[in-house]
């Protein structure tokens, strides 16, 4: 596959930098990365979940974790799957409600409830809901949970997604999405920071 890798490219890493010969040491890694972005975003069956709510997922995880660039990439994709108007809008206002600081949660109880530690619990805004529809509402609450206050997640929370239509196998690929976003948002972060500092 000769597709932009795109890891360098929201890092603003140009071929033949200093720091793109750096991950080009670790080519398996470089290749396991993009292979995993493929087949979150381009896969060649993508089951139930469509490239809409993946985009739409993506933009989420990556406006609350306050990576505009990022975000707009996803936006991007997003707009290819030509959404509505107010769908896109409703993204980007569950982010600007959703942005919070984490992670917060409660342990069960012992020796880590010490560290509990309160947070808002986010709700999908009425409005958004009727443009997102109840199955992406519900994964917005979901990706919140993960993101947020991973300590609160539970049986309930993924009956939710359940009863919202998503089915065993749309939830495993919706945490592998998560999961990932993450990965890719602080490995851009970190290639930004040591691009941005004098040798």
């Amino acid at each position: 596959m000769n597709d932009p890798d795109t890891i360098d490219l929201l890092a603003g890493l140009a071929p033949g930098s200093p720091l793109a010969a750096i991950r080009d040491r670790k080519p398996v890694t470089r290749q396991n990365a993009q292979a995993s972005y493929r087949a979150l975003f381009e896969p060649a069956d993508q089951g139930d979940v469509t490239s809409q709510e993946r985009f739409a997922l993506a933009m989420f995880v990556a406006g609350l974790h306050a990576q505009n660039e990022i975000a707009a990439f996803y936006a991007a994709g997003l707009a290819q799957t030509e959404p509505t108007d107010a769908f896109t809008a409703a993204i980007a206002a569950e982010i600007a409600s959703g942005r919070t600081s984490g992670p917060y949660g409660a342990y069960p109880p012992g020796p880590l409830s010490v560290e509990d530690v309160p947070g808002p619990i986010y709700r999908v805004a009425a409005a958004s809901r009727a443009a997102l529809g109840v199955r992406v509402s519900a994964a917005l609450a979901h990706v919140h949970l993960l993101v947020f206050h991973p300590r609160d997640a539970n049986p309930m929370a993924l009956q939710a997604l359940l009863d919202a239509g998503w089915s065993n196998t749309d939830i495993v690929t919706l945490s592998q999405l998560v999961a990932f976003l993450a990965f890719q948002i602080r490995t851009v972060a970190g290639l930004r920071v040591l691009s941005a500092t004098p040798a």
